[in-house]
């Protein structure tokens, strides 16, 4: 796994603390250290179980999750164990984009310039990494604002995130069941996609 330095946040003046915190899965925040994730990220059987929930699609489409799905739509994927006691259940676009660029370091912090991973497909359910760059709290929210207005965006659907998340990963599963083609499959998601479109008055 090689860092593409094009998608890349500058990270120079961020503590590099080896570790990040994950919120899934869980109220209390989760520090996750970053040889964990190496561990995570290198092992044959975490990988596979990863991509067992992910529907690959080409490279310019969304790579739906179709695993559990949290309240914000994302989806969640449980990696492994935090010592003892704690589940290491994680967002699926992280584990996606690191499996791509490797491990990133001090990720999802609180304050709002922290580096975090932001989806350009505005699709919170989406593991490809090609739609995903690293940006900071502050301007994530600032594009979720400007970007949620778009009837056509994700991030208009009448469902929420999370309904639009679940309603796509049925429609996949569904698919799969049947054995059905993958153009059939297209059209279960473009189905699942238009049935949350917000109806025009005018």
């Amino acid at each position: 796994m090689s860092v593409d330095s094009g998608l890349m946040l500058d990270l120079e003046g961020v503590p590099d603390r080896g570790e990040q915190l994950a919120l899934l899965g869980d109220r209390r925040p989760v520090r996750v250290p970053a040889d964990l994730w190496r561990q995570w990220l290198s092992d044959p059987v975490v990988v596979a179980r990863f991509e067992a929930k992910r529907y690959r699609r080409s490279p310019q489409t969304c790579w739906p999750f179709i695993g559990a799905i949290s309240s914000t739509g994302h989806g969640s994927f449980r990696a492994g164990n935090i010592g003892l006691e704690r589940r290491g259940t994680v967002p699926a676009h992280l584990f996606a984009y690191q499996l791509e660029y490797d491990v990133i370091p001090r990720l999802g912090w609180a304050a709002t310039d922290d580096v975090t991973v932001c989806h350009q497909c505005d699709y919170a359910a989406c593991t490809n990494p090609r739609h995903m760059r690293l940006g900071t709290n502050r301007t994530n929210r600032i594009e979720y604002l400007r970007r949620r207005r778009n009837f056509n965006s994700p991030l208009a659907d009448v469902r929420g995130s999370a309904g639009r998340s679940r309603a796509i990963a049925e429609a996949v599963r569904a698919g799969l069941r049947n054995g059905d083609s993958a153009a059939r499959i297209e059209a279960r998601i473009r189905a699942a996609e238009d049935a949350g479109t917000p109806l025009a008055l005018w």
